[in-house]
């Protein structure tokens, strides 16, 4: 059974076993990564094996930890060589033996070891310290004593001291989703300055990934034609959902400023209903017409922009391929593309047994279709049978969980079970 906290320093050198008992190696480190506010995330373990070979074992496949061995779960083993990311901390080669200021009373102190703990989510941080603290009366051997990672000065972190571009170093390789539960924890002037020196693309995907009133601010922080460049490079259906929440006249300011062939899409999914097939769709599936072969449909859905729901199906319809496209003919899935030969038509393997949704359909009808036929992605088509775009499982979910499911602030974090 695993602890909730882990002295690093006890566990140096512990062996680490397989689901069959067999040992791997010993523990040599931790891994973490900074955040942008509070203590590193612990994200793996280093483990030595034969010929001092040190590979990274992901703290997702530690099945048990203790000072007498760690256990790994099920899954396959990367054996490639261990090397540090940049940003990365490795926690016992770079903070034992660090001289660090206790931040209450300006002591001097040296590290000892240092603590992970497990929150009721499964991530484990940096959360304590132990150090040895040299005062006036104690300046030979020092007192030992455990604090709080944010109560002493000196440790690897990012917070308000570090400038912008030492922020954005260390969020450099974060995913989007990641990136802006950082920007959460950042105060609004850090977080605004990080938002300024984004890139218009990577901007665009952490917009995305905020909750909604994260979002306003920082799109209004930007200069007009910024904001909207960056509407530009959001997918539509998420800038839709963002200018949705905007006064109409700064709508219509934005979307004037956008380039028209960006702007179209957006304005028609800001017409339909809110909480219907049309306002929760993405309007750029993958389309293609009937006599395109199997070998171009797999490189259409190779395109690695391209979000794993809709590239799980490729819709055919008769030109134009835009939506609204011409007569919808039906869906391919990819697994069947995997089976046939690339000069195969695609035409020749449509799946039309599916009735589409209308852009009426209220929420609970798209869940209920979905569930029911285990898809992950519908089409969607108006009355003149054209096709006007496709609802993917993840826009069904994220307009079914509360509002504010994105801020970190207030969403409940489930407990983890004990055993």
């Amino acid at each position: 059974m695993t602890a909730s906290r882990i002295f690093l320093a006890r566990v140096a050198g512990v062996p680490v076993f397989d689901p069959n008992g067999d040992q791997v190696g010993r523990v040599r480190d931790a891994v973490a990564r900074p955040r942008a506010a509070g203590s590193p995330r612990v994200v793996g373990l280093v483990a030595e094996m034969p010929m001092r070979r040190r590979i990274f074992l992901p703290i997702g496949r530690v099945e048990a930890i203790d000072a007498e061995a760690v256990v790994l779960g099920t899954g396959t083993l990367n054996l490639r060589r261990f090397e540090k990311r940049q940003g990365e901390l490795l926690v016992l080669e770079q903070l034992l033996d660090r001289r660090v200021t206790v931040a209450a009373t300006d002591a001097s102190a040296t590290v000892v070891d240092v603590a992970m703990e497990v929150d009721r989510s499964g991530n484990w941080s940096l959360n304590k310290v132990a150090i040895r603290e040299y005062t006036g009366l104690l300046t030979r051997r020092g007192q030992l004593r455990q604090v709080s990672w944010s109560e002493v000065r000196g440790l690897a972190g990012i917070g308000d001291h570090h400038g912008t571009a030492g922020i954005l170093a260390l969020l450099h390789d974060m995913r989007p989703a990641d990136l802006a539960n950082a920007l959460q924890d950042l105060n609004d002037k850090r977080r605004f300055e990080v938002a300024e020196a984004l890139d218009d693309e990577r901007l665009a995907d952490v917009l995305e990934e905020l909750p909604e009133h994260d979002q306003i601010e920082i799109l209004a922080a930007l200069a007009p034609e910024r904001a909207a460049d960056i509407l530009e490079e959001m997918n539509p259906d998420d800038a839709a959902d963002l200018l949705a929440e905007l006064p109409e006249g700064e709508q219509e300011a934005l979307l004037d400023l956008m380039e028209p062939d960006e702007a179209q899409p957006v304005r028609q999914l800001l017409a339909y209903t809110e909480g219907t097939a049309g306002s929760v769709m993405t309007s750029e599936p993958v389309i293609l017409a009937p006599d395109a072969t199997v070998a171009e449909a797999l490189a259409r859905i190779r395109e690695p922009q391209l979000a794993p729901a809709v590239a799980a199906q490729v819709f055919v319809a008769r030109p134009p391929m835009a939506t609204p496209t011409g007569r919808y003919l039906g869906v391919v899935f990819f697994q069947r593309l995997l089976r046939e030969p690339p000069s195969a038509l695609v035409g020749g393997m449509i799946d039309s047994d599916i009735d589409p949704l209308s852009p009426e359909a209220p929420l609970g009808e798209i869940t209920q279709r979905m569930a029911t036929y285990n898809l992950v992605a519908m089409p969607v088509v108006d009355d003149k049978d054209r096709l006007v775009g496709a609802v993917t499982v993840d826009d069904v979910l994220d307009h079914l969980l509360p509002r504010d499911w994105r801020d970190r602030a207030t969403v409940p974090v489930p407990a983890v079970p004990n055993g």
